[in-house]
């Protein structure tokens, strides 16, 4: 099992991080928050015109035809910039989902995402809420019995506030007769398909993230000074960047490891369930510990921090929180720890 990212993989993930810090800047992300909509037509056209809605999209259908692992390095880097567009749950959720579906449903769908004319949102019953359901054209919803793809005249939406102004969140109710798309098996695979693609979605972000809190506040502890020294400086300071920067370090094999699983059609909930709690702690130890060195105003609206730091909140609670991950986890080692038992002899 090889994790190396290819040159190709590693230029591509270069040239998306270049288009992403020019143009996703705090600045923009504020005016996205304060528009009507909470969402930017002309970024999402700009992500279209670089193939990212259609990178997971299958050749056939107008895409690029890659996979979990090209994207998982992408999705990190829009969790750099605290992207508010729903590209990852696009590639990474969406598209896989309706490419299992197969069919028509795949050929009438597929080359529209990719093409960046429709939006797609996603939501499940986990979560409890769909996030951009009022701002798309379709939204995949998942429940374990009965998986939909929705028009809007097939649902209606209600909003629901969140820690995070990017995430336009939606209590979605589905119009009386409207038939899912798949059912019984199926529907609980699929099921468990967006539960862990979005789960691994927000584990990426959040690495991204991490990183973003980092930088910020490198820059400002190598500016802000006290007693004619930089704070930086201050081996106190130090030692918080530094543990985030370890616990970081530590989670991005974890990330790619589930991100492989998924790519290869192996099983993957532990994977991501391991994936999604260490990248996510990193994500709340760099928010705690950059607040700390910026002091009180790095809760102020001013300050860039708060930007990211709402988006890792967000991302710990999506797709299954803490406690949820935890208790996958928990059982998959108990369960092996009892196979192991079983085959055990004592005389």
């Amino acid at each position: 099992m090889d994790f190396t990212f290819s040159e190709d993989q590693l230029l591509f993930r270069d040239s998306v991080r270049d288009f992403l810090v020019n143009e996703v800047t705090p600045e923009r992300i504020r005016g996205i928050w304060e528009s009507d909509s909470g969402r930017d037509d002309g970024l999402w056209q700009q992500l279209a015109e670089m193939g990212l809605t259609g990178i997971t999209v299958a050749e056939e259908h107008g895409g690029l035809g890659m996979n979990e692992l090209d994207f998982v390095l992408l999705a990190q880097e829009c969790g750099y910039v605290a992207l508010p567009e729903p590209l990852v749950n696009t590639a990474l959720v969406a598209v896989p989902v309706i490419s299992q579906l197969g069919g028509e449903v795949a050929a009438q769908w597929l080359p529209q995402i990719a093409a960046g004319e429709t939006r797609v949102a996603v939501g499940c019953r986990e979560n409890g809420l769909a996030e951009d359901a009022a701002q798309s054209g379709l939204l995949l919803w998942a429940e374990p019995e009965a998986l939909y793809l929705l028009t809007p005249e097939q649902f209606s939406a209600r909003f629901n506030e969140s820690v995070d102004p990017s995430r336009r969140l939606y209590a979605v109710d589905i119009a009386d007769g409207v038939a899912p798309v798949a059912s019984g098996e199926q529907a609980a695979a699929l099921y468990r398909a967006v539960l862990d693609r979005g789960a691994l979605g927000a584990a990426a972000q959040a690495l991204g993230l991490a990183q973003r809190m980092i930088d910020i506040s490198v820059q400002y502890t190598g500016e802000r000074q006290q007693f004619g020294k930089v704070i930086g400086s201050f081996q106190a300071v130090k030692h918080h960047m530094a543990n985030v920067a370890v616990r970081l370090e530590y989670a991005k094999a974890p990330v790619t490891r589930a991100a492989y699983a998924l790519a290869h059609a192996e099983p993957a909930e532990v994977a991501v369930s391991h994936a999604k709690l260490v990248a996510c702690e990193a994500a709340n130890l760099a928010a705690k510990n950059s607040i700390q060195v910026h002091g009180a105003m790095g809760y102020t609206w001013e300050v860039d921090l708060h930007i990211f730091m709402k988006k890792a909140w967000a991302m710990a609670g999506t797709f299954g929180d803490t406690g949820f991950h935890k208790q996958r986890v928990a059982e998959f080692i108990f369960a092996d720890s009892v196979a192991l038992g079983a085959g055990t002899t004592f005389g």
